[in-house]
């Protein structure tokens, strides 16, 4: 699938796959803004989503050796989303920051099914049923 992206600052990354068969492409921050303990890494790159995809924006891996972790868990770009792709984290205060020109996260993009609501008085009852957090077991 090809998908058109933007560079937006001169020394933005075109996205890539780091081995053969990752589903997360890649993103290298080109700039960092700091507000308290959030920092927000730009990458100067905006894509063009296709129709009834989804971009979803992950942490690395290796984020764990920083001390930071997505603001919001897992960012989405929505198809109509034109903006620079960023990444918001908090960070510790015992924590590293990453530097310009490091993989910040990762994009990968889905599609997704369009869902129409059906309004009912029952649902179909399944052995679960109405439990959770922790109905199912240990």
């Amino acid at each position: 699938m090809k998908v058109r992206i933007k560079k937006l600052h001169p020394d933005a990354v075109i996205p890539k796959y780091a081995k053969h068969g990752d589903a997360g492409l890649d993103l290298t921050a080109v700039e960092v803004e700091a507000e308290g303990h959030v920092l927000t890494y730009k990458t100067g790159l905006a894509v063009e989503i296709p129709w009834w995809h989804v971009g979803l924006l992950f942490p690395r891996s290796s984020v764990y050796k920083t001390g930071q972790s997505l603001t919001n868990c897992v960012g989405v770009i929505d198809s109509g989303y034109r903006g620079e792709i960023m990444f918001k984290y908090t960070v510790s205060p015992h924590g590293k920051e990453y530097d310009i020109g490091d993989r910040v996260g990762q994009l990968v993009i889905m599609p997704y099914p369009r869902i129409e609501f059906e309004e009912t008085e029952e649902l179909t009852p399944t052995d679960r049923g109405e439990g959770g957090y922790g109905s199912t077991g240990k």
